[in-house]
């Protein structure tokens, strides 16, 4: 693997997305050939093998079995098994493998589960390769006010837009009166093929490499033993999924070009003129942000305005997309009563200091009560028999990852100091029955040292119990339209630094 590291022209590959991106965003209409190549070459296969064995998911398997350490233990190891697949893909002989599906709980809903697909690993890797070219392509393509899945973007960019259109401006208070939350059912599973693939074409133009997506749309599902032959939709879990459904889902923001940002302004004001111009001629505005399939349209109008314009994206999506819009969780919310978004709490409210409404972000009632019950049941499932190291290194991820997620919240320091307040209670009587039922003067000496006391919070050696508070409230600022993705930067600029930002925080929205 070493050896593998050391070819890999890392540069090699940003440059050619750097072209590829360019060459798209200065032609809207030019259409792609000759990628097969690219998503083939060694080059390419092997900086593909390189990201994903970086993931944690490379150790689990497909319907054939191989994990990552698999592969190292072959007599030929890495460079053998990139250039077997590199072969089929030459010679044509490549098919995807089934993909194995998980039911994952989803929190908060007893009951009901989202379908995860496990491709192969060998699948995994060549969709790797194929988003390495496709990705910068579309990525020209799609509107600023698309936040998910997008390398440098991340949920905090799309709520700081939401929160910048309830703000006032300088010519006063924001117009912004009621937000449509959508609510599409059964997204990813309604992805329709033929429409996902027609609008794929408006810019691939390699029947190579059109096979080969079609190919992984069309792949079978192993469901307990059985193989279910999918005709809508894209397998949750497959790396080249996302990047599919938000071609097919880009529609949504094409409706309200009107309105919003499109892809290659430079500035937001063309958009701002024509909401004032239709603001001043008693015309409602929309204003639509996505983050995938949560989005929420902001309705500059009354409410009357906002029913009718529910009832035109419901028709929207089932003649152009084939979607059904959810009515009754497709709300119409005054702004100032508050709506969820990206497990935050929305809502525009009076500044205390100037009594101007302004867009604050809250932590939900629900949320909070979901974290305190992941943490209950870790607590109850370790036995006392354990070390309080080892419940430290059970909690720790869980704490640090919330509070990551939450400190751009408005009071969120307040609703720290409950948790933590909580939290201390609640370790102290595992460690009570541990120690069988020892009072605090004793635990706090052993687990906390005679000094240092409730405050400064439990630890067992040189583990430390983290705390919900050591997060300081930040604010987070809205980037604007051009947010640095790796491919529109300059040489110099990081991307590496936004791109993990951005796994970072999809994965924390994941798992709350």
């Amino acid at each position: 693997m070493d050896t593998l590291s050391g070819t890999v022209n890392t540069e090699f590959i940003l440059d050619m997305q750097r072209k590829l991106y360019r060459w798209s965003a200065a032609d809207s209409e030019k259409k792609f050939a000759d990628l097969f190549n690219i998503v083939c070459d060694r080059g390419t296969l092997a900086h593909a093998w390189q990201r994903l064995a970086r993931n944690r998911g490379s150790n689990t398997p497909g319907t054939d079995r191989v994990t990552r350490k698999t592969v190292e233990e072959r007599p030929d190891g890495v460079a053998g098994f990139l250039e077997d697949i590199r072969q089929d893909l030459r010679g044509g002989t490549y098919q995807p493998q089934p993909v194995r599906q998980r039911l994952i709980p989803k929190p908060g809903k007893p009951g009901k589960f989202r379908p995860l697909g496990i491709p192969t690993l060998k699948d995994r890797l060549v969709q790797m390769a194929l988003k390495l070219v496709l990705e910068p392509i579309f990525e020209a393509d799609f509107y600023p006010i698309s936040y998910g899945f997008r390398p440098g973007r991340s949920t905090h960019d799309a709520l700081a837009r939401v929160r910048h259109r309830l703000n006032p401006t300088s010519a006063g208070p924001s117009r912004t009166r009621f937000v449509i939350e959508g609510d599409i059912k059964g997204c990813f599973d309604a992805i329709d093929h033929h429409v996902l693939m027609e609008r794929v074409r408006h810019r691939i133009q390699d029947r190579k490499v059109l096979r080969l997506v079609l190919a992984f749309l069309k792949a079978d599902i192993m469901i307990e033993g059985s193989l279910r032959h999918p005709v809508t939709g894209t397998p949750q879990g497959g790396i080249v999924s996302p990047l599919l459904a938000n071609i097919y889902l880009t529609a949504i923001d094409e409706r309200y070009r009107r309105w919003v940002p499109n892809p290659r302004d430079k500035t937001r004001e063309r958009a701002q003129q024509r909401l004032q111009s239709d603001y001043r001629r008693g015309r409602p505005g929309f204003y639509v942000v996505r983050y995938a399939d949560d989005f929420v349209v902001l309705v500059q109008g009354t409410q009357q305005h906002a029913e009718h314009e529910r009832e035109a994206l419901a028709q929207f999506l089932k003649e152009e997309l084939r979607m059904e819009l959810s009515m009754e969780k497709t709300k119409i919310t005054d702004v100032r009563e508050g709506f969820d978004f990206l497990g935050y709490r929305v809502a525009q409210e009076r500044m205390p200091s100037t009594r101007r409404r302004v867009g604050m972000l809250f932590i939900p009632k629900g949320k909070s009560q979901l974290l305190r019950d992941k943490i209950k049941a870790k607590v109850r499932e370790t036995p006392t028999g354990n070390s309080l190291a080892d419940l430290i290194d059970d909690l720790n991820p869980v704490i640090m990852s919330w509070r990551n997620y939450y400190r751009y919240a408005t009071r969120s320091g307040k609703e720290f100091a409950k948790h933590d307040w909580w939290l201390w209670w609640r370790l102290k009587s595992w460690l009570g029955k541990k120690h069988s039922k020892a009072p605090v003067g004793t635990l706090r000496r052993i687990y906390a040292g005679p000094r240092t006391g409730e405050r400064s919070g439990w630890r067992m050696g040189g583990k430390k119990l983290a705390q919900f508070a050591d997060a300081k409230r930040l604010r987070y600022p809205d980037r604007g339209l051009r947010i640095p993705n790796g491919w529109n930067a300059t040489p110099d600029e990081s991307f590496r630094k936004g791109a993990d930002k951005f796994w970072e925080a999809t994965r924390v929205l994941a798992s709350l």
